[in-house]
C-alpha cells in the first residue's frame, strides 16, 4: 500500500530532503520528515508555505504533479492592494505569461483567512492595503501563482497551498505531517 504523507511546510524550507550545494545549510524537509523512502509530489517554493504531498509511490506522484492529469491545488494568496473585479476576472480566464497563457483559474476574494504567523511577517505598509484572494490552478508552473497575481497589477505577499485534490491542510500546523491512506 503506497504511503502518503501531508505536510504543512513552513516558510523559508527548501521542499526537498538535503541541501548540500549550499556553503550554509538551509532548512530542508528532513528537518521536519523523519521517514525514509519518501519523495515531494511536486513543489512549493522556499518562500510559500503549506501543503506538500509527499509519497513513497511513483504512479502516485506522476499522478499528482503530473499537469496532464490537472489535480486542482488551492492557494490562499495574500497581495498587495486591492484587486477589483475586472482582475478577479482576467485571473479566472487565464493570464498571458511570458511562457504563454495560463489555463482558466477559479478565483475569488476572501475574508483574511485564520493561518498561523508566518515567521518572519509580511512586510506592512501603512499607505498600501492588501487583501486575500483564493486562486485554484489546474496546473503547476514555475512560480505561477506570483507570476499571474503580478501579471494584474497585485504582487503576492504571502501564498500559502491549503489543497491539492482531496486533500487539504485543516488542522496540521506548520511543520507538522499526518499520514494518509490512499
Amino acid at each position: 500500500m503506497p504511503r502518503l504523507i501531508l505536510l504543512n511546510k513552513p516558510f523559508d524550507v527548501l521542499p526537498q530532503f538535503t541541501d548540500l550545494k549550499s556553503p550554509s545549510p538551509r532548512a530542508t524537509l528532513s528537518d521536519f520528515v523523519k521517514v525514509s523512502g519518501v519523495y515531494p509530489a511536486g513543489r512549493l517554493d522556499r518562500d510559500s508555505e503549506g501543503l506538500l504531498l509527499l509519497t513513497d509511490d511513483g504512479r502516485l506522484q506522476a499522478r499528482i504533479s503530473n499537469p496532464r492529469y490537472k489535480t486542482p491545488k488551492t492557494y490562499l494568496v495574500q497581495v498587495e492592494g486591492e484587486p477589483d473585479e475586472a482582475a478577479i476576472q482576467t485571473l479566472c480566464k487565464g493570464v498571458t505569461l511570458n511562457d504563454g497563457p495560463t489555463l482558466p483559474a477559479d478565483a475569488r476574494r476572501i475574508d483574511t483567512p485564520d493561518l498561523w504567523p508566518r515567521n518572519p511577517p509580511v512586510r506592512f505598509r501603512k499607505t498600501v492595503p492588501d487583501c486575500w484572494i483564493e486562486l485554484t490552478l489546474r496546473e503547476g508552473r514555475n512560480r505561477q501563482v506570483r507570476r499571474m497575481t503580478a501579471a494584474v497589477g497585485h504582487p503576492t505577499l504571502r501564498l500559502v497551498r491549503w489543497r491539492i485534490g482531496d486533500w487539504t491542510l485543516d488542522g496540521i500546523a506548520p511543520g507538522e505531517w499526518r499520514e494518509v491512506a490512499v
